[in-house]
C-alpha cells in the first residue's frame, strides 16, 4: 500500500519516493559495474565486442589520469572515491542486457533504435541489442555462460534439422558461428599476461 499510495506521483508522493530510490540504487549498481570493468582493465581482462576499443580508450585515459596524479605526487594514493568521480560520467549512460553491457555514449550509432526506426531515442531498445554487431555494446567474461549456453542450444537446433529445411539451417549456421565467435572474443580478451606465461 505504501508504494501505491501515491499513484498520482503528486509531490511527496510514494510513488516519486520509490522510482527516486529505484533511480539511486540503479546508479550505484552501475558505478559499482564500471568500477568493476576499469579494474579488470587493469588486470589486463579486457571487454570484447564492437564497443570494446572504445571503452578500452576510455579506461586507458582515466588510467593515464591517475597515474599521472600519482607521478606529481608521489606518497598520495588515489581512493577508489577519485576513481569513482572519474567513472561516474560514463556509469550513467549504462545500460545493462542479458548478454552485453550497452554504453549509450551516441543514439546515432545505436544499431537497436536504427532497427526500430527510433534514432533519436534517449535510451537504448535494450532487447533489441544484437550486442555482435553494435558499436557500443561490450561482452564481458560475465555474459561468456549466456553465450556459451546460445551456441549449445544453437547447435542443437542444428542436430535436428531435417535436410530439406535449407533456408532454416543456413539462418541458425549463422547465428551458431556468430555467438561461437563472441564466445572466442570474450575468453581472448579476458587471458591476461599471466595466464598466457603459464599456459
Amino acid at each position: 500500500m505504501a508504494t501505491t499510495e501515491g499513484c498520482a506521483s503528486r509531490p511527496g508522493g510514494a510513488q516519486a519516493e520509490l522510482l527516486a530510490e529505484v533511480n539511486r540504487h540503479e546508479s550505484d549498481r552501475n558505478l559499482d559495474l564500471v568500477l568493476a570493468e576499469f579494474r579488470n582493465y587493469q588486470q589486463g581482462i579486457l571487454p570484447a565486442g564492437p564497443g570494446a576499443r572504445s571503452l578500452t580508450e576510455f579506461f586507458a585515459h582515466i588510467d593515464a589520469k591517475l597515474d599521472a596524479a600519482a607521478a606529481k605526487a608521489p606518497k598520495t594514493q588515489r581512493s577508489d572515491r577519485d576513481v569513482l568521480n572519474l567513472l561516474t560520467k560514463r556509469a550513467k549512460i549504462l545500460h545493462l542486457g542479458p548478454a552485453n553491457y550497452c554504453w549509450f555514449t551516441d543514439p546515432s550509432r545505436a544499431l537497436c533504435l536504427k532497427l526500430a526506426g527510433t534514432p533519436t531515442a534517449d535510451r537504448p531498445l535494450i532487447g533489441m541489442c544484437d550486442s555482435a554487431r553494435c558499436p557500443q555494446a561490450t561482452n564481458h567474461p560475465c555474459h561468456r555462460p549466456v553465450w556459451a549456453e546460445h551456441a549449445e542450444r544453437t547447435e542443437t537446433f542444428l542436430g535436428q534439422i531435417g535436410t530439406t529445411r535449407k533456408t532454416e539451417r543456413t539462418r541458425l549456421q549463422a547465428d551458431y558461428d556468430r555467438a561461437l565467435r563472441v564466445v572466442a572474443e570474450i575468453d581472448a580478451a579476458s587471458t591476461t599476461d599471466e595466464d598466457e606465461e603459464s599456459a
